[in-house]
């Protein structure tokens, strides 16, 4: 059985989010949109045991020819760490790279960090923690096909249900959640 299937590992990073991420009450998001739930999914992908979760259910839902992982700072950034390290020790290395909000202002002025370990055209797989709307997630994936990387996949640790996937799949992307908010109760 894939390890991404199994629902003990799953059931446990559910249990961490509601602990460490989840919470209750009004709040404005980042898409501007108001919520009474809040999801700081962070406290949960730079939590030890939750960084190894979720590596290890990314790494195996991971397509067969993906090479590299990136997706938008700063939510993506503790999820490729975590996949990148323990990519190596399953002996399947994938590079990553981190997907700037705007162009560096000096030295090379690029949106991506870490491309240049990754060839022409290679298939990755863009991630990030939580997906509202989706927009963050597609403007990352436009710069990423611009610097002239192939999204393969597209995968996020939570899903808030709250029309994202369905953006994302409106621009040719199928969106993976790990865990939906339905599953967070």
């Amino acid at each position: 059985m894939n390890r991404a299937d199994n629902p003990a590992l799953k059931r446990r990073l559910v249990e961490l989010l509601t602990e460490r991420s989840v919470r209750r009450g009004q709040f404005t998001l980042a898409s501007g949109r108001e919520s009474d739930l809040y999801i700081d999914a962070r406290l949960t992908t730079l939590h030890a045991e939750g960084a190894s979760i979720i590596a290890s259910l990314v790494l195996d839902r991971l397509k067969p020819e993906v090479v590299g992982i990136g997706g938008p700072v700063t939510g993506a950034d503790p999820i490729v760490g975590a996949v990148v390290g323990a990519s190596w020790g399953r002996g399947r290395p994938i590079h990553g790279f981190m997907v700037r909000k705007e162009p560096k202002g000096h030295g090379l002025m690029q949106w991506l960090e870490g491309r240049g370990n990754l060839p022409n055209a290679a298939p990755v797989c863009v991630v990030e923690d939580t997906v509202t709307t989706g927009g963050s997630l597609l403007r990352a994936i436009e710069r990423v096909q611009e610097a002239g990387l192939q999204v393969v996949q597209v995968v996020c640790v939570v899903d808030r249900q709250e029309g994202g996937a369905e953006r994302i799949a409106a621009g040719g992307y199928r969106l993976e959640a790990l865990v939906t908010r339905a599953e967070l109760g």
